[in-house]
């Protein structure tokens, strides 16, 4: 017997496929989230300059991945911080008070700009703005270029440069493991070398988006990833004041093929991950690792978790809500979570992403960054109160 089939609809059309949701059991309704908050008007986006401009003394100079200058731009915009688009991957602003926009990788206050090449651009030149600083807090000393082409074919110079300087300048001033920046209250002073400009700026460690020169946090993978989802997860705890530890429970939703339960492992964590496809062989058999193989929007733990880890391909607010449900619920402690951002317009959703996780989930503390090794997507941080 043939199998059963809907009738066609009375316009003739056939209906279209059903739209497709989490496998294994159908998730629980989420919970109405509480009204989200105000959009604030567009903004118009300007031109990329043809040249490099050059930022202008006291402002910030903000650095991004190349293609989202629309989105950092917009989040300045809304911010009241006057945006100016000076080239590829570049922006400036006013300083605000606890500035951190989501599409930034780095920020740091301008000291001096010139135009490249000049006799103002040389290891002496560089050496003397840098021992002019104020003296009392160590010093990290830092190169990076636009992350373009033409910015990057300037990387060589560059570092070649601040090398150089390094060398003049006196051994007590210098930090040399960037690390320890932070709990050593040290101010990263960095030459930014862009094509046609040459920028000098500074920023307390204590306050820096990140600590790799640029925000541009490279790693290699490992011969044993499974995917580049273990490094956006190194890259994300780098920037945490802690981690998880040994004997901590970790939920990892939507862990297969295993990156991220890799690496917390490799930690001495014990890990629950949750996805219906199977995880990498040494991980399923893993003593530390218990694979749950149904749906993250179904699974309820048995026992609250130090962490909660999540980095799905799914629907943004759907998994908001999902993550807004662990805190509400106060199912862990900590959220590291990758938000996928597939759309055109990215600060209106990120705007109720905010609001779900933080007003409807109780998460604290919330930080929202595109890092190095994110593309279409976000890395959200938290703790509960």
């Amino acid at each position: 017997m043939s199998p059963r089939r809907n009738p066609p609809p009375r316009s003739g059309r056939r209906p279209g496929p059903r739209p497709s949701r989490p496998p294994g059991r159908a998730p629980e309704r989420p919970t109405p989230a509480s009204p989200g908050p105000p959009v604030p008007p567009r903004v118009r986006i300007p031109h990329t300059p043809a040249q490099t401009l050059p930022p202008r003394p006291d402002r910030w100079l903000w650095t991004c991945r190349a293609g989202f200058e629309p989105h950092l731009f917009e989040e300045l915009a809304w911010a009241g911080t006057a945006p100016r688009l000076l080239g590829e991957a570049l922006i400036e602003s006013d300083g605000a008070p606890g500035l951190s926009p989501a599409f930034a990788r780095q920020g740091m206050r301008v000291l001096a700009s010139f135009p490249s090449p000049s006799p103002g651009l040389s290891a002496d030149a560089l050496a003397r703005s840098v021992a002019a600083r104020p003296r009392g807090a160590p010093l990290v000393l830092q190169a990076y270029t636009p992350d373009t082409p033409s910015g990057n074919a300037l990387a060589p110079q560059a570092d070649a440069l601040v090398e150089a300087a390094r060398a003049l300048l006196p051994p007590e001033r210098l930090l040399e493991d960037p690390n320890r920046a932070r709990e050593a209250g040290a101010r990263l002073v960095a030459l930014c070398l862009a094509p046609g400009v040459a920028v000098l700026g500074e920023v307390l460690a204590r306050e820096a988006l990140s600590l790799a020169p640029g925000g541009r946090r490279r790693m290699r993978r490992e011969g044993d990833a499974p995917s580049r989802a273990a490094m956006k997860l190194e890259e994300a705890l780098d920037g945490l004041p802690f981690e998880p530890g040994r004997g901590e429970v970790c939920v990892d939703l939507g862990a297969a093929p295993g990156g991220w339960t890799q690496r917390l492992v490799a930690r001495g964590a014990r890990v629950i991950a949750v996805d219906p496809a199977k995880l990498m062989p040494e991980l399923a058999a893993h003593p530390r690792v218990r694979h749950v193989q149904e749906s993250a929007f179904a699974f309820a733990p048995e026992d609250p978790a130090d962490w909660l880890f999540c980095d799905m391909a799914w629907r943004p607010l759907e998994v908001a809500q999902l993550l807004a449900k662990w805190g509400r619920r106060g199912w862990a402690s900590h959220l590291v979570a990758n938000i996928k951002l597939p759309m055109k317009d990215k600060n209106p959703l990120l705007l109720r992403v905010r609001h779900l996780l933080s007003e409807d989930g109780g998460w604290s503390g919330l930080t929202v960054r595109q890092l190095y090794h994110d593309r279409d997507e976000v890395t959200v941080t938290a703790h509960r109160r």
